[in-house]
């Protein structure tokens, strides 16, 4: 593995280990509540991707519990504050000002990290988020999942690749940092598609990338495609072997954030093998490696 991964590079910058806290600001989706969808995205579970993040109006308050689940591992360390749940620059100019500022107000949060889709970055959250980025480093995560239309049609995703490459554009003429969301094992799609999609993300400018596993989650209107056979997930050794080539066509400069997905445990339904998350790493790094 050529490239370098997320944990590498923030022990590099900061002198420790970093750990992301994730946090719930009670937002909705453009893909939910009747602007673009119903529903969401077909894999979407009803947390909006957001089950292991904090709950609560307060993000100060969910910034202290999160740090209380992990604080015999990484006593007096440094975070990163992780907006994860549903689309996080989906409202008001100045609310996300007012929970921006909250997140990174602790000197121990060094930076903010925002989960969210690219159809909801008007020029005046950009602007924002470049304005902030003069406070501590923001890294904006954006879901692609695929470059393919037929599937993005499938699973819901509700903009066109136009208006990614229009948002990425804009985020990196403001100095903000992107990083990529794609999924393996979308249903449909071939290992060409697939390589594709990686091929176009690593020439697409962002700084990073996170690779995830389809995983069939209940309560999901894939689970209903699931359950009628429709399609099969991959295998342990199909992941591996796809990620091994969607590695090496990303640049040498690209940093890896994530080599896979995990669900919640009791929702998981497919593929099961993906429930062992700390093998299934292992595995994984152990082929990188050799």
């Amino acid at each position: 593995m050529k490239q370098k991964r997320i944990g590498e590079v923030l022990r590099e910058r900061y002198g420790c280990k970093v750990y992301k806290l994730s946090l719930d600001a009670g937002f909705t989706c453009p893909n939910r509540d009747g602007s673009k969808g119903i529903g969401g995205c077909i894999f979407c579970s009803q947390g909006g991707s957001g089950e292991f993040a904090e709950k609560g109006v307060d993000i100060k308050e969910q910034l202290e519990r999160a740090k209380k689940r992990i604080e015999q591992k990484n006593k007096g360390g440094k975070y990163i504050a992780y907006f994860q749940a549903f689309t996080n620059t989906y409202g008001p100019v100045e609310r996300l000002r007012e929970l921006y500022l909250a997140a990174m107000e602790p000197k121990e949060i060094v930076e903010l990290s925002i989960a969210t889709r690219p159809d909801c970055l008007s020029e005046e959250i950009v602007a924002l988020l470049a304005e902030l980025n003069q406070i501590k480093p923001i890294t904006i995560e954006l879901g692609l999942q695929t470059i393919h239309e037929a599937t993005a049609a499938y699973i819901r995703r509700g903009y066109p690749l136009s208006v990614f490459e229009d948002g990425v554009r804009r985020l990196k003429a403001a100095g903000l940092a992107v990083v990529v969301h794609m999924i393996l094992g979308l249903p449909g799609e071939s290992e060409r598609q697939m390589l594709e999609t990686a091929r176009y993300i690593g020439e697409s400018g962002a700084e990073g990338i996170k690779i995830q596993l389809l995983h069939v989650l209940q309560g999901t209107d894939l689970a209903k495609d699931y359950a009628a056979g429709k399609f099969r997930c991959l295998s342990f050794e199909e992941y591996a072997s796809l990620l091994e080539k969607c590695l090496a066509l990303l640049p040498e400069e690209m940093v890896i954030h994530r080599l896979t997905g995990d669900g919640a445990k009791k929702d998981l339904i497919a593929p099961l093998w993906s429930a062992d998350k700390k093998r299934v790493l292992n595995e994984l790094r152990k082929r990188l490696e050799s």
